[in-house]
């Protein structure tokens, strides 16, 4: 029997699908930010099963089910988190953490991102003498290799191919010193590179207010923040969340009445992940996204694929099924491309950079 995550995941397909013919080399010639991608959900499934494979023998892996786990394209939000401990297990040395680093840039230039925020929980690794600041530095490398913008005090030109910073995440199975340490260490790079700290993670996991010290002390820093929020039901902890005023939310797929009026209210952009929420089934299907009520509202949105390495998913993708499943036009995506710029946590000059990119697109 069809599970109801597949039916809705075959019907995604299909959106995207039928507008290919005709739209789909347009969309993707389109310039796009990407604002919420997480390193360790952009590995390729080819470089997942060349690390697999290098850390494990093939009979260990038949006997995990990691090869079927890796391979499988319609898992649950269970089954996601089932794999992310796998990722980080197989991107523990800095070799590693500078190579899917570039991949991912690599994949995000191909589809024509200009402007792109990398997020990633900075790990240590005593085995291999990583801390959190040398896994930045991996990441740093990462950018370097791939050949693009990354640093605020560089001289930016407008042709380079991307400009990008990264977030630095705080994992809601940490404590709160890790958390702490994380704000600091974003603080201390502000300038090489690191542009705000996030809070993702399992949202069945842990108490955000955990980590509310530290995320009150990036406020108080300057130090942007995004949340992950309203991922599972929880109305308490969104409304404590749309308390702290943050500069953009993840997701909000869960909220109730009253938190969905305060959302509205308050006038926080919202990174939209469509594929991933029916994916993981946050949401019930493509056509009920809350997206379609936010972009109605005229609420700032913005277009983001969470994971395209673990959803097989990228930001053309995440625009056909917009333009399928809503109805938007190649203007309308544009513009709200261009209006998205406000919402990134770049510097000014590298924003009149973009806002430029799109003015050609628009003309």
């Amino acid at each position: 029997m069809m599970t109801k995550e597949k039916k809705n995941w075959i019907n995604s397909l299909a959106a995207q699908l039928q507008v290919s013919a005709m739209q789909m080399p347009l969309l993707k010639a389109m310039p796009k930010l990407e604002l919420h991608a997480h390193l360790n959900g952009c590995v390729r499934t080819s470089t997942l099963l060349d690390l697999a494979v290098g850390e494990n023998s093939k009979e260990k892996i038949s006997n995990t089910d990691l090869e079927s786990l890796i391979r499988k394209e319609d898992r649950s939000l269970t089954e996601c988190f089932r794999l992310f401990p796998v990722i980080h297990a197989l991107t523990t040395d800095h070799a590693v953490v500078t190579r899917i680093t570039r991949e991912a840039i690599e994949d995000f230039l191909l589809d024509n991102v200009v402007y792109l925020e990398l997020r990633t929980t900075p790990k240590c690794n005593d085995l291999y003498g990583m801390s959190k600041r040398s896994y930045v530095e991996a990441v740093f490398a990462g950018f370097e290799a791939a050949g693009v913008m990354y640093k605020t005090d560089c001289d930016v030109q407008d042709g380079h191919r991307m400009h990008v910073r990264l977030l630095l995440s705080i994992d809601r199975r940490e404590n709160a010193e890790a958390a702490m340490n994380t704000v600091q260490l974003a603080w201390d790079m502000r300038d090489r590179g690191v542009a705000g700290v996030d809070l993702s993670g399992d949202p069945a996991i842990g108490n955000w207010e955990t980590f509310l010290p530290a995320l009150t002390l990036a406020k108080e820093l300057g130090v942007p923040l995004t949340l992950h929020c309203g991922e599972v039901s929880n109305p308490k902890e969104v409304r404590e969340m749309l308390a702290l005023q943050p500069r953009r939310l993840g997701h909000v797929c869960c909220l109730e009445e009253a938190e969905w009026r305060a959302l509205l209210d308050s006038g926080i952009p919202v990174e939209i992940c469509l594929t991933s929420n029916v994916r993981t089934e946050s949401v019930s299907s493509m056509r009920d996204h809350h997206f379609a009520a936010l972009y109605n509202a005229k609420h700032p949105v913005v277009l983001c694929t969470d994971d395209p390495g673990l959803f097989s998913t990228s930001l053309t993708l995440e625009f056909a099924i917009a333009a399928t499943c809503f109805g938007l036009t190649n203007l309308e995506l544009l513009i709200m491309g261009k209006s998205a710029i406000n919402y990134t946590f770049a510097d000014d000059k590298t924003k009149l950079i973009l806002h430029g990119i799109f003015d050609d697109a628009l003309q």
